[in-house]
């Protein structure tokens, strides 16, 4: 057992509400468009992680869902912020491009700076920032969604040093399904998802992350938030609570079945604003 005290940091959250949530389209290799979504089960699912976010002491801001934007529940896709400045998304598929501008009027109604992207990115999705690590650093994956010339631009925008880091498997076609931060130093990741050179950067840069297998990310057990003590991941993630667990974090189960239809989980749906 891990003997390291970890504390828990308040945070400020976006998410919006699977009003409009259905599969009727195929863009990841999870979504499978011949099942059907129980909608009041989404919803039900949706409102337990936001409260379970809420009784641990963060805030929750909701984004007003649009109808014909069935993936707007998955509000980590939408931008990506750091110390108040916003780098926003650019969707890869056409199905989901309306979901950007709807994010803009979000963070520009805040009064955030806003950077429209000249290239492709999907946000958080691919996008982790680290405050502590190195002084404050951002990874960034590519490969399948995020082009990898939206790293340099966002290293423009945000002033922070991106770490470009190669996906190779498309069942993990988002970074956040293959890597998390726990801290503000330290993650957890599923090496198998990476390039081999990818790996070997992980490893030089957090020798003491957590190591997850196939079976935690195929799980969504990497699709999770932690505050740096309390880490909330799939319910279908024992073994990965197992492992956070033994690092010293307190891990919080929560069912979001519905959603993995739509190839996403806890970290999906949950968007980090950061003042």
């Amino acid at each position: 057992m891990n003997d390291i005290e970890r504390l828990p940091r308040n945070r400020t959250y976006l998410m919006c509400p699977p009003k409009h949530f259905t599969v009727e389209y195929a863009i990841n290799p999870w979504m499978d468009t011949t099942l059907p979504v129980d909608a009041t089960l989404a919803l039900k699912q949706w409102e337990i992680l936001r409260d379970t976010l809420g009784d641990l002491g963060h805030r929750v801001h909701l984004l007003d869902a649009v109808a014909g934007l069935p993936d707007m529940v998955y509000a980590a896709n939408g931008a990506f912020s750091v110390d108040g400045m916003v780098y926003g998304a650019r969707f890869r598929h056409p199905e989901r491009s309306a979901e950007a501008d709807a994010h803009r009027e979000f963070y520009e109604l805040q009064g955030w700076s806003f950077a429209g992207p000249q290239h492709v990115n999907e946000g958080e999705g691919d996008f982790a920032y680290l405050p502590a690590a190195y002084g404050g650093m951002v990874l960034a994956g590519y490969g399948f969604r995020t082009d990898p010339a939206a790293h340099a631009e966002a290293q423009d925008v945000l002033g922070r040093p991106v770490v470009s880091l190669r996906l190779v498997d498309p069942a993990f076609y988002h970074l956040d399904t293959a890597l998390a931060a726990l801290d503000d130093r330290n993650i957890t990741y599923y090496p198998g998802a990476f390039s081999p050179a990818s790996q070997r950067v992980l490893a030089q840069l957090f020798p003491d992350a957590v190591l997850a297998d196939r079976e935690d990310a195929e799980a969504f057990g990497l699709n999770l938030v932690s505050d740096g003590r309390h880490v909330i991941l799939n319910t279908e993630a024992t073994a990965m609570g197992d492992k956070v667990r033994a690092a010293g974090y307190l891990p919080v189960h929560v069912d979001l079945s519905e959603l993995k239809r739509g190839g996403g989980s806890v970290k999906c749906a949950v968007a980090e604003l950061r003042p």
